[in-house]
């Protein structure tokens, strides 16, 4: 399995931007699909987006397609999601996550998690 640390959570006004930043370490982070997902209080937790191994394709939920990017460096074993125009919906415990082999959206696919950052959006 890999390690994952996010990092770049915050309290941002609504309309403004974030970038979530996840260190892989361990196994080989490029054999992975990397994910972000996120969970508000009292939901269950939903996808947000997922990145193919190489980069070159990536998925996105309805909810943030247009504001929010994700990307990978493989040489820097990161995955990145920038995040634009954000609205107080989005506030929650981002995660991201590792898979080696599964469906991209669903969360029980993944393999490993990162302990999660806080993005809080103020009205």
């Amino acid at each position: 399995q890999v390690q994952l640390v996010e990092s770049g959570g915050g309290l941002v006004q609504t309309g403004g931007s974030l970038r979530l930043s996840c260190a892989a370490a361990g196994r080989s982070f490029s054999n992975y699909v990397m994910g972000w997902f996120r969970q508000a209080p009292g939901k269950e937790r939903e996808f947000v987006a997922a990145i193919s191994r190489s980069g070159g394709t990536t998925y996105y939920a309805d909810s943030v397609k247009g504001r929010f990017t994700i990307s990978r460096d493989n040489a820097e074993n990161t995955v990145y999601l920038q995040m634009n125009s954000l609205k107080p919906e989005d506030t929650a415990v981002y995660y991201c996550a590792a898979m080696s082999a599964g469906s991209y959206s669903v969360p029980r696919s993944y393999d490993s998690w990162g302990q999660g950052t806080q993005v809080t959006v103020s009205s």
